[in-house]
């Protein structure tokens, strides 16, 4: 059901918001807007579903070039500028809601990418838009079938669309109405985003988006320790969940293993560490969790992906490959982007054969494979995966596995 905003003195937002004669949300609509849902997602039928906005900050994604996106009463505020707010992840076949209200009467012009590559300024250049500019609403320009009228509510009004994509194809119904199915989408592989075009079209309102990743299925309930389980003594030695997050408490105790093994996949998780915090996820390993090989003749062994608070001052002399995200001893991390300890930072590690990936809050750090590495060939293409127990506070949500995604050898790799 569209809200209209009432009216309210302006200034609780901006003095520029405060020259628009125009309706905007005042507490009565914070409080239904704050009802974004929780980060922590869950498993649905069909994949993985979870909150892209938490209502409160800006973790999972990346603004882009010459814009200016703030938080207000559990929206997002399109608030100046030219570029696009993106995800971090990159997504293929996926289903997205997302609610938005212009705050210009006339004229008013934003969008909503999906499958969207980074580069180009101030808007991506390889890109799908869905519209948001005024009389073309929920259309996509790049597909002739893509169009529809008459769905959206006026300016001042929230409006709803639900997006799917899958394969070449892509769907949106607007407002509760079916608007258009067409295909022909040549990106396989790419990010949603918010496009913020203020000086033109003015400043929007976003809330409730919520992305379902199709083909990932959930490997942690939120509620216990079910399809894990402690190496060699009980979980709860050190492991417990607490508000949906799987925490290790820092105590002495076992590292927590998968009960499944795994081959090729694309892993994607959240993470939080402590002030100067330290784990790691083991990868493809044995059953004892070996991850260190270096000859033939050793015992089989997978990896560890690093876990770490990059600024702490007593890692300040670390090795290349033991900061956050390397895969530890082999690959280190071209860029270290994790976030001041405290917040949330994502990360996907993606196996295929022995090539690896590893994507950190948006940025691919590592594209390693045995060409460039050949310790890769040594580690096992199949094994348990594992958070490790280094006796620090470190929390996880969001654990969820998909299909492995190919990246051609060192592409995209960010420099320092």
């Amino acid at each position: 059901m569209s809200k209209s905003f009432p009216l309210r003195t302006l200034a609780l937002i901006s003095c520029v918001v405060c020259c628009v004669a125009f309706a905007l949300p005042n507490t009565s609509i914070a409080g239904d807007a704050a009802s974004n849902p929780p980060c922590r997602g869950e498993g649905t039928h069909d994949g993985f579903s979870y909150a892209l906005f938490d209502g409160k900050t800006l973790n999972g994604w990346n603004v882009e070039n010459d814009c200016n996106v703030t938080i207000h009463d559990g929206m997002l505020l399109l608030k100046s500028g030219n570029g696009w707010l993106r995800s971090d992840h990159k997504f293929r076949d996926f289903k997205l809601h997302i609610e938005w209200a212009a705050l210009q009467k006339e004229k008013y012009d934003a969008g909503i990418y999906i499958r969207t590559l980074p580069g180009g300024k101030p808007f991506p250049k390889q890109s799908y838009q869905i519209n948001l500019l005024q009389g073309k609403e929920g259309n996509l320009g790049k597909l002739p079938e893509a169009k529809s009228s008459g769905l959206i509510h006026p300016a001042g009004f929230w409006n709803e669309f639900d997006i799917t994509v899958e394969g070449d194809k892509v769907s949106t119904t607007i407002n509760g109405v079916h608007a258009w199915t067409a295909s022909g989408l040549k990106i396989a592989n790419g990010h949603v985003g918010v496009q913020v075009e203020v000086p033109q079209g003015g400043k929007f309102w976003v809330r409730n988006i919520v992305v379902t990743e199709l083909n990932y299925k959930s490997l942690f309930n939120g509620k216990d320790f079910t399809g894990w389980e402690g190496a060699g003594k009980p979980a709860a030695t050190c492991w417990r969940v607490v508000d949906g997050n799987l925490e290790c408490t820092g105590e002495k105790g076992p590292w927590l293993r998968s009960l499944e093994e795994f081959g090729d996949f694309s892993f994607r998780f959240d993470y939080q560490v402590s002030p100067g915090g330290n784990s790691g996820v083991y990868v493809r390993v044995p059953e004892n969790g070996n991850h260190h090989r270096h000859k033939d003749d050793e015992p089989p062994a997978g990896f560890e992906v690093q876990i770490l608070d990059d600024a702490a001052s007593k890692y300040a002399k670390l090795k290349d490959y033991q900061y956050c995200g390397s895969v530890y001893a082999i690959a280190p991390a071209t860029k270290h982007v994790g976030k001041p300890a405290g917040n949330w930072n994502t990360l996907e590690i993606n196996c295929n054969g022995h090539q690896i990936s590893i994507i950190h809050n948006g940025v691919m750090i590592v594209n390693a494979s045995p060409d460039e590495f050949p310790n890769l060939n040594l580690r096992k293409l199949k094994g348990f995966l594992g958070m490790q127990n280094h006796s620090t506070v470190v929390r996880y949500r969001n654990i969820r596995i998909g299909p492995a995604v190919t990246f051609a050898s060192g592409s995209d790799v960010a420099t320092k």
